[in-house]
């Protein structure tokens, strides 16, 4: 039981005041817990204490269950309020891919993974000279000048590298029925 001279003490110390709010810590978590989620509840509760002893230290508290009860109960209420606001958007505030069916987002994440698979399995098949030049302009954007700086062959070369693999690619994903004719 809190003691009876240590409430209603404004510039009450810190251990006075957390001896009242242990005692009636079960009391709030049950309070709070009819109003927010299980995950919010100690953080509500601790928050009860930080404004209770703040208020405490400022003003005479004649009853500090009450006090901290009603502290508890309009914390958990203004929680809630704040999570409803970002529950709230209008319909102008989603992107129009969002509203898009999400069986048809799956259906094209999977159709574009299979075809980089794809992609990927048509750029391992190419000899190997080919596939250097071509994942350096491709991939990682070298012009052809850098490529043959790089590897020590003439622009020429690299071009027709490149060519060869564009070429050599496109059949690979043509084959694999990856690409439509008017693609290639």
């Amino acid at each position: 039981m809190p003691k009876s001279g240590a409430q209603g003490t404004p510039g009450n110390s810190l251990v006075s005041w957390l001896g009242e709010f242990l005692t009636y810590r079960p009391l709030l978590f049950k309070i709070i817990g009819r109003i927010v989620r299980p995950d919010d509840i100690e953080d509500i509760v601790q928050e009860t204490f930080v404004h209770s002893y703040a208020a405490a230290r400022k003003q005479k508290i004649h009853n500090p269950r009450a006090f901290m009860v009603t502290t508890a109960r309009n914390i958990a209420f203004n929680h809630l309020k704040s999570a409803d606001k970002k529950l709230k958007c209008s319909i102008e505030d989603v992107a129009e891919e969002e509203l898009a069916t999400p069986e048809h987002l799956v259906e094209d994440d999977c159709q574009s993974a299979e075809r980089f698979l794809v992609f990927c399995r048509a750029v391992a098949q190419l000899p190997v000279q080919c596939r250097r030049v071509f994942i350096l302009k491709k991939v990682y954007g070298l012009s052809q000048k850098e490529i043959a700086d790089y590897l020590g062959i003439s622009p020429s070369t690299v071009e027709n590298h490149i060519s060869k693999g564009m070429a050599m690619a496109v059949r690979y994903m043509y084959s694999k029925g990856h690409l439509e004719e008017d693609e290639s």
